[in-house]
């Protein structure tokens, strides 16, 4: 690993800091350095607050250093108003001679417009270091700028014999596959997407919150497909935990449109089993985490069948936790 990639390195890992908070913007990570040491690091603000650089620029107790400093961020400086001035300016400002980017920016407002500012200005500007880690840690973004869609994340509990729900039962609520910790996990995948997702069949069967009680953090948006209007509004997602975006949409494409002119950059799909297995068919999602639980049900309604690139498998007690790409 040479310099420049010790240092983008060390913003990928500070910006995760911003997970959950920062969207629709992406979390961004700097680290300010001279003589191979850090002077000052920083990553993106809450919604509507300092993107990475200005954080990290503010945390230089000298700034008369800064004339002589490298800013190393892992996503090209904007170089528009938007709800902050623009980074790319404030760099220039300060006289900061040298950036590295780890990769370019693909947002049309910005688009190569930054490093263009900042090399007209007389900047010594090096991109693409550590550019498939970047692209990687900026995945919504991307695929929020790129595919004109959320990122999408398939997310059910199964039984060990391939069951996701029984076929009937006496009470509207949940009935648990996986154990406490894997739930506890989940609601912290929850506090770091914008939104989270379910078919009416879900609300009606389970009367879910969908909001994530068992970790600190942001409830995301909660979003139900009722295209025939079918609830009303004593179901809990109409609670005042957080927001509800009913769709009435019912093929994958019309529903990502409707969720990308909201703005929504990333969301959970929890069910039930016809609207993940909706998203499969369509071919129209990014990653699936799947927890296995320690129970079988002899029958019920079956789990999603779906193909994808195994990156990771962990066992969280008796659950056993598989998460998949898309291929």
């Amino acid at each position: 690993m040479n310099i420049h990639e010790k240092y983008i390195n060390r913003c990928i890992e500070i910006a995760k800091n911003g997970l959950g908070s920062t969207r629709p913007n992406p979390m961004v990570g700097c680290v300010i350095v001279l003589n191979d040491c850090i002077i000052g690091e920083g990553f993106t603000s809450a919604y509507g607050g300092n993107h990475a650089e200005v954080n990290a620029i503010a945390s230089v107790k000298d700034q008369s250093l800064l004339n002589g400093a490298t800013l190393y961020v892992t996503l090209e400086p904007c170089s528009h108003f938007g709800k902050t001035p623009p980074c790319s300016d404030l760099i220039i400002k300060h006289q900061i001679p040298n950036v590295v980017i780890g990769i370019k920016d693909i947002n049309n407002k910005v688009a190569g417009k930054g490093i263009e500012k900042l090399i007209k200005s007389g900047c010594q500007v090096t991109v693409g270091v550590l550019e498939d880690q970047c692209k990687e840690h900026h995945k919504r973004f991307f695929t929020f700028h790129n595919k004109k869609r959320p990122y999408i994340i398939l997310k059910w509990a199964q039984t060990q014999d391939g069951f996701i729900a029984p076929l009937t039962k006496d009470k509207k609520e949940p009935v648990w596959i996986s154990n406490v910790y894997s739930r506890q996990l989940t609601h912290k995948w929850r506090t770091e997407e914008q939104a989270i997702m379910v078919g009416v069949n879900t609300i009606l069967q389970d009367n879910p919150s969908l909001t994530a009680r068992d970790w600190k953090g942001q409830n995301p948006l909660r979003v139900v497909l009722d295209k025939n209007e079918m609830l009303s509004k004593d179901y809990n997602v109409f609670n005042n935990k957080a927001g509800t975006l009913l769709i009435k949409e019912s093929d994958a494409e019309a529903i990502c449109k409707k969720l990308y002119q909201n703005n929504i950059i990333s969301v959970i799909v929890e069910g039930g089993a016809k609207t993940l297995q909706l998203f499969i068919n369509s071919n129209i999602w990014d990653e699936a985490r799947i927890f296995t639980g320690n129970v079988e049900f002899g029958e019920g309604i079956k789990a999603p069948l779906f193909s994808g690139k195994l990156i990771s498998e962990k066992h969280i007690e008796k659950d056993v936790l598989k998460i998949y790409f898309n291929n």
